[in-house]
């Protein structure tokens, strides 16, 4: 892992850009010097690491004293994409204007997307794991549900999850879900128009975790309350301190 930038922001948290291979990846860590958790970060089906929202969701999960990462894993962000890839997400775009069905034009880029991402995410795991300050047990917590789905099973080094509920998610992880155990956090935007209520309530039945709350909020996809970042530090601070 070779960091490219370092800058302390104004709460304090420490942010550093780093590369490990082809990765990009960004980490923020708090002011203090003693060991601390660490959160994987993701946010919606490979939008990039330096997304608003996911950036101003890791500093205040940081600030809280979590180790915080997030990377553009392969095909994600500003990484080169398949034409295959590519093609689906015309595909998408010309469906979503005409009102046509686009599930299976989701299936066709998301779930190998996932496939792609997976070792990305695991091998950047091992060499933060490896830093000084930052210890276990992990966390995750994105957009990208079907991503954390298929860490929660394959990664025994994750100890708690969050998820939100307004991207898709294929088949095959909606049927993984079964197999995902650890503590759960899943939030809902009640009235997300890209998001069928019933298929999100249906995988939060599937998921097998023993504790599993739903926080459900009316509002459309980006209207998650901010109040839900602080209750999710809450739930993190549960499992992983």
């Amino acid at each position: 892992m070779h960091f490219t930038s370092e800058q302390r922001l104004d709460d304090g948290v420490v942010e550093r850009e780093f590369t490990l291979g082809e990765i990009p990846g960004t980490l923020w860590t708090p002011g203090s010097a003693a060991p601390v958790p660490l959160v994987l970060m993701s946010h919606n089906n490979g939008l990039p690491k330096a997304d608003p929202r996911l950036v101003a969701r890791a500093r205040y999960t940081a600030a809280r004293g979590y180790a915080v990462a997030t990377i553009d894993a392969a095909g994600c962000g500003d990484r080169p994409r398949s034409a295959a890839d590519e093609q689906a997400r015309a595909d998408l775009r010309r469906a979503m204007q005409a009102g046509e069905p686009v599930d299976e034009i989701f299936e066709s880029f998301i779930g190998p997307m996932v496939e792609k991402a997976v070792p990305d995410w695991r091998t950047t795991l091992d060499a933060l794991l490896a830093l000084p300050g930052i210890d276990g047990p992990v966390g995750y917590s994105g957009g990208w549900t079907a991503l954390g789905i298929r860490l929660a099973v394959v990664e025994p080094r994750i100890a708690a999850a969050g998820f939100f509920a307004g991207g898709y998610v294929p088949r095959a992880q909606r049927e993984e879900a079964r197999q995902v155990t650890v503590p759960l956090l899943f939030l809902l935007q009640w009235d997300d128009e890209g998001n069928p209520r019933r298929r999100a309530l249906d995988l939060f039945d599937a998921f097998g975790s023993k504790e599993k709350t739903l926080h459900a909020n009316l509002g459309g996809h980006t209207g998650t309350p901010w109040f839900e970042l602080e209750d999710g530090c809450r739930f993190l601070d549960r499992h992983l301190k």
